[in-house]
């Protein structure tokens, strides 16, 4: 501790020592400075805020019919590039700063010039943003804010509104291709409907279709049957009251019936799994003609009783009057059986191709579909660009309210020469006493003996000590005087200079 207060000690020794050096450096530095201070040329600040109101009521109104534009991201946006250098040559132009620059250069540190004095802020949560600029002239600083103003109000949208433009233009593109392939779709689809318009299902596929005819051909046979027993019914009757007047097929072999019938079931169940050219199909229709001709063979024999009156007996008549109904009835069930025969076997035949013709159209079918909701949705959509590029561009979707105009100031800004002149008082003083610092230690002087033996390393055997006369007595303390009036001159001169700058602030 000791030796730092001794160090200490040593220092302010030395430069009071050069005392006279660090006041001519003092007031040298205080004197250029102040001179710099007070012929810099005054800034003139211009600035202007404007409000943003984001909040329209055509959002909740139009939500959901279109894509509504993001009107806070879009100020947001513009305001971080309203000092972009193509805005920053627009504001050149529109005050004619660009006339003063004569070469590329100086065009080139205008600009940036321009670009390092504009100052953008915004509050964020209350969407005000202030727009400043300095210059020396205050014309000048007015029209620059003003043009920037103009950009920031009028440019926040004109970028929208060519997006939406050429978005449109892309989906008019489209939606011509698309028609074209919707045409195309129609056109091929027509086309193979005209085409195989008898081989195409109806009202379902060919396995559907398929079944519904065998159930239809089984019912048919099933009443074909019904009315074949009901005829044999009354041919037992009419033969149990001795008639001989039947036709010559109409007589009951209860046998061969039998056979005849398990041989039609037969027959309808091979049909249900081979074509008519099947082996046993051919065979059973062969044993079923050879039973039914045994059968014609059998009634062409039979001979009938000798009572004539019995044919003109009431009750006769009116089981020949129900057997020809029952005739009747078994000639149209036959008949459509045969036409439901017909259709089965076309039916089976179409279903070899017809699953390859559904695949076909179920894959022509789904490409137009396809086509067909891509265009809705590209015509849908171009709507909705138009309706956001309308929306974009309307006046009611944002508001610019300009709170604070740019006026054309009438005090200077700046620059802070109080401040100024403070800092250079300071760095004054600062300057003399780092001086008189170095020159006491490039030309050190020991000022006791502790000093000079802790330097030298050798033995002091004595010293000398001052013997002031009163003529140096009465010098020294004239340069106490005059050190002090210089300083005291020097706080002065401070004390003017900040008085002067005061009252022409």
């Amino acid at each position: 501790m000791e030796e730092t207060i001794n160090q200490v000690l040593f220092l302010l020794k030395g430069v009071w020592k050069y005392r006279w050096h660090a006041v001519i450096v003092a007031w040298v530095i205080a004197l250029a400075g102040w001179i710099r201070v007070y012929t810099l040329d005054d800034n003139y600040q211009a600035s202007a805020r404007v409000f943003v109101d984001t909040q329209s009521i055509l959002k909740p109104l139009m939500s959901g019919m279109t894509t509504l534009p993001n009107v806070e991201q879009q100020v947001s946006i513009m305001s971080r590039t309203l000092l972009s250098r193509p805005n920053v040559e627009k504001v050149m132009r529109m005050v004619d700063l660009d006339i003063k620059a004569k070469t590329p250069k100086e065009n080139e540190e205008l600009i940036n010039d321009l670009m390092k004095e504009i100052r953008i802020s915004s509050t964020g949560r209350d969407d005000i943003y202030t727009i400043s600029y300095n210059n020396p002239n205050p014309r000048i600083a007015k029209d620059v804010v003003q043009s920037l103003l103009t950009i920031f109000v009028e440019g926040s949208f004109g970028d929208k509104k060519n997006d939406s433009d050429k978005a449109v233009q892309f989906l008019d593109e489209q939606i011509k291709n698309y028609e074209a392939k919707l045409v195309a779709a129609e056109n091929a689809l027509k086309d193979f409907k005209i085409k195989h318009s008898g081989s195409l299902p109806q009202g379902g596929d060919y396995g559907t279709q398929v079944q519904a005819a065998s159930d239809q051909l089984n019912q048919a046979r099933l009443d074909l049957r019904e009315a074949e027993q009901a005829r044999n019914a009354i041919q037992v009757q009419i033969m149990g009251n001795g008639t001989g007047a039947t036709t010559a097929g109409a007589l009951v072999n209860p046998e061969l019936d039998g056979r005849i019938l398990a041989l039609q079931k037969n027959l309808d169940t091979m049909r249900m799994q081979y074509t008519e050219q099947h082996p046993d199909i051919i065979s059973a229709k062969r044993l079923i003609k050879q039973l039914e001709a045994q059968k014609v063979e059998e009634a062409k024999n039979f001979k009938a009783g000798g009572d004539r009156g019995a044919n003109y007996s009431p009750m006769l008549q009116q089981l020949n009057v129900a057997l020809s109904a029952a005739e009747a009835r078994v000639a149209s069930m036959r008949a459509r059986v045969d036409e439901f025969t017909v259709r089965f076997e076309r039916l089976r035949a179409q279903s070899i191709n017809g699953p390859e013709l559904e695949t076909q159209m179920a894959q022509l079918n789904r490409d137009y579909q396809v086509n067909k909701e891509n265009y809705q949705q590209m015509v849908s959509r171009r709507e909705a660009a138009r309706l956001s590029g309308d929306l974009t561009n309307t006046t009611d979707m944002v508001k610019f309210r300009v709170v604070d105009p740019p006026t054309v100031p009438l005090r200077p800004a700046g620059p802070d020469r109080l401040r100024l002149a403070s800092l250079v008082f300071l760095g004054a003083l600062i300057a003399g006493i780092a001086f008189a610092m170095l020159l006491s230690q490039l030309r050190p002087t020991y000022l006791s003996q502790h000093g000079l033996r802790e330097s030298t390393g050798l033995p002091i055997l004595g010293s000398v000590s001052m013997n002031w006369t009163d003529h140096e007595r009465a010098k020294r303390k004239r340069s106490f005087y005059a050190f002090g009036a210089s300083l005291a001159i020097l706080v002065t001169l401070y004390a003017g200079v900040m008085a002067r700058m005061l009252l022409t602030a």
